[in-house]
């Protein structure tokens, strides 16, 4: 709830005024109700004046008397303590009102620096290299250490971000060069005109063997980019992403004897395009690839409320409901003994989980009757 502080702090304001008037309230109607009880000196008078005459004790017209001073006494009494109970609890209440203003405006004058540290934090952290700091300016207190706290969280998280970069980008590298000569060597090898048929045939495997692990690698790199957190967040349209990879994936649809069908609604969010795509990507080749022959995919973009929605369901072979959950485990495999290696790298599910939850949405899979599963994306929508 917005300003949660600021009204707890009014409200304490208001029950530690409350709290004290009504033990001042109720102390003052004792001190009230004591000072009007009877005096030892005045219980049993020696006589009593009534209309101009002395009344003795001992007779009926003393006693009459004496009873109707203690009545005039105890409704005195009563009113008196009455009219403190009812006029202090008015002015407890006034003054409570009072009180929770009061406390309102000085909890608001209080929080106005947590208010400034806020403001600068949330910019630096929609800032893409966080290079930003909050740089808070102020007297040497609990606010200023809050606001030095936070851009030396802020320092290393750029340094974390910074190195992770560098990572990425000399693990790339490093890794897809080897390989790539490794595909031009053995491609070269298989193509001479003297080449005999086994030295095809181990080309070949070497070659399928190369593009698994470079299927590998892209997976590892894709997986490591996608856990960070996304900061340069760019409004696109969903539908648009999802129609370019289909058309991409036409190709291996057919050659597979899939039919894929589509119902692109338009989904605005915002994000990492090339990110979103790899895991739009990821859905649809595992759509295509862990299918039968003559079987179906269906994508779906659309709209939910202030989510956008990515739906794709395969057909394929019956997945247990139990199985769900360790599809989206790094390496792991649904049919193991029945899926061929070079179907993927168990990593293209993870990657789908890490890139949502990057983008700060969910997956979600279920299975179907009739075989092959439902996996459905939420991303926030893009907001005007």
């Amino acid at each position: 709830m917005k300003n949660s502080v600021r009204l707890r702090f009014a409200l304490a304001c208001c029950g530690v005024f409350v709290l004290a008037g009504i033990i001042l309230v109720a102390a003052l109607a004792f001190v009230v109700r004591q000072s009007l009880e009877p005096r030892d000196g005045l219980r049993q008078p020696r006589q009593i004046i009534a209309a101009g005459r002395t009344i003795w004790p001992g007779t009926d017209e003393y006693y009459i008397a004496g009873q109707r001073v203690a009545q005039v006494r105890r409704v005195y009494q009563s009113d008196a303590i009455r009219n403190v109970l009812t006029w202090g609890g008015v002015a407890v209440l006034a003054g409570g009102g009072l009180a929770t203003a009061a406390g309102w405006r000085a909890a608001g004058w209080a929080m106005r620096p947590v208010r400034s540290v806020t403001a600068s934090a949330l910019r630096v952290a929609q800032s893409p290299d966080l290079t930003e700091r909050v740089a808070h300016r102020g007297p040497d207190d609990e606010v200023k250490e809050l606001a030095d706290a936070v851009d030396l969280v802020l320092a290393r998280l750029s340094r974390s971000f910074d190195g992770q970069r560098r990572f990425i980008a000399n693990a790339s590298h490093e890794l897809r060069t080897p390989l790539t000569i490794n595909r031009t060597l053995v491609d070269v090898a298989v193509r001479r005109p003297d080449a005999s048929e086994d030295v095809k045939r181990l080309g070949e495997s070497l070659l399928v063997v190369n593009t698994r692990h470079e299927r590998l690698i892209n997976g590892l790199l894709a997986l490591a980019e996608g856990e960070r957190a996304v900061l340069d967040r760019r409004p696109f349209d969903l539908a648009d992403v999802a129609e370019h990879v289909l058309d991409l994936a036409a190709a291996e649809a057919k050659e597979q004897g899939v039919t894929v069908h589509r119902l692109l609604d338009p989904a605005p969010t915002a994000g990492e395009t090339v990110l979103v795509e790899r895991l739009v990507q990821n859905l649809v080749e595992n759509a295509v690839r862990h299918n039968h022959a003559g079987g179906e995919v269906w994508v779906t973009t659309r709209r939910r409320a202030d989510r956008v929605e990515l739906v794709v369901a395969n057909t394929g072979l019956p997945v247990p409901p139990y199985e769900i959950e360790t599809i989206f485990e790094p390496f792991r495999r649904l049919h193991g003994d029945r899926l061929r290696s070079d179907r993927g790298s168990g990593l293209g599910l993870s990657i789908v989980r890490v890139v949502a939850e990057a983008h700060d949405g969910t997956v979600t899979a279920e299975p179907r009757e009739e075989g092959g599963l439902t996996i459905a994306v939420e991303l926030p929508q893009a907001t005007a």
